[in-house]
């Protein structure tokens, strides 16, 4: 007996041990699969070497004279957040013409295509959950889409060098918030890349918002596509960008138990019914209390009970002071 007891014991640790190691070799798979190859890294400094600074040098080749000028800031690759975006193992040349790798750059480069998600993402199994095929639909059916040239595309809003869906999945609901608010002030905000796109005057944002209560708790606590993007609780982030004129200004629609955040930036933790406390809406309040959304039956009741206490109170004291007066 102690025989048997001691020899399943050690196929236990040998179980044990073989799991353990496939999945550490498995973990150091993952991360190699997901780190840029030095290969790759030293192909890209050719780049970075003039993009990943604010300034760059060349040799005049009429005079000889070594000449330092100014990288344009919108040019600019910082090399730690490339390598930390979802595209960190791609070369540059993945996306941008071969021709580059000549100096000065040939003028006509300047006119080269961008690609957009669809491009490379279209049709590709292995990126199928995230429905880029919905989002260009989405998209093509946006205000940033019917109102602007075929020049808006995705790079707009999310751009190709820092890119990463990382901060979409986080626990922290605030981290999304901030994180896609963030995208559109980088145009809504900014005067310079506004009238990049249009003539119209840049609206101050804090005015055209003076219509909302608590707007700085607002902005702090839900993103501006809750308000200004149609729901779609089927894709990750809604693209379907709406007029401001079909924006969100009925407080009900996030203030109630159908609250229309529950298939927008709740969506990560959703939770269908009450929650075991008796909560409507219970995942609302992982970050925040929200007024009308988050509701317990169970605190309802007692609420009725006491009110109905309260009525028939102040009907039995009523009732009896009557009486009392026609003795």
């Amino acid at each position: 007996m102690i025989f048997q007891s001691t020899r399943m014991t050690w196929n236990i640790r040998v179980r044990f041990s073989l799991a353990f190691c496939i999945l550490l070799m498995s973990a150091f798979a993952i991360t190699a699969q997901n780190k840029p190859k030095e290969e790759t890294k030293k192909f890209n400094e050719n780049c970075l070497k003039c993009h990943g600074q604010s300034k760059y040098k060349y040799v005049n080749p009429e005079s000889g004279a070594e000449v330092t000028k100014r990288m344009y800031l919108e040019t600019i690759i910082n090399r730690n957040e490339f390598y930390d975006s979802n595209h960190k193992t791609f070369k540059c040349t993945d996306c941008h013409s071969e021709d580059y790798d000549t100096f000065p750059h040939p003028g006509r480069l300047r006119m080269e295509a961008k690609y957009a998600c669809i491009d490379c993402h279209g049709g590709d199994e292995a990126y199928a959950k995230f429905k880029f095929e919905q989002i260009e639909t989405e998209f093509q059916a946006s205000v940033h889409s019917t109102k602007h040239s075929d020049d808006f595309n995705c790079w707009m809003c999310h751009n190709p060098h820092t890119y990463k869906i990382n901060a979409r999945s986080e626990e922290k609901i605030k981290d999304i918030v901030a994180y896609d608010n963030a995208i559109c002030l980088n145009c809504h905000a900014d005067i310079t890349k506004y009238q990049m796109l249009t003539d119209k005057v840049n609206p101050n944002i804090l005015k055209t918002h003076a219509w909302l209560p608590n707007q700085a708790l607002h902005f702090k606590n839900v993103r501006c596509i809750e308000c200004h993007a149609r729901t779609n609780d089927s894709i990750l982030v809604a693209h379907n960008i709406q007029p401001k004129a079909k924006a969100v200004h009925r407080c009900v629609e996030c203030h109630s138990t159908n609250s229309i955040l529950m298939a927008s930036l709740y969506k990560y933790k959703v939770q269908e019914g009450r929650s075991k406390a008796g909560f409507y809406n219970g995942v609302i309040m992982n970050e925040g209390y929200v007024i009308g959304a988050n509701r317990n039956y169970y605190l309802g009741l007692i609420s009725l009970i006491m009110f109905g206490c309260v009525i028939t109170g102040i009907l039995i004291h009523g009732s009896l002071r009557i009486i009392k007066r026609k003795k």
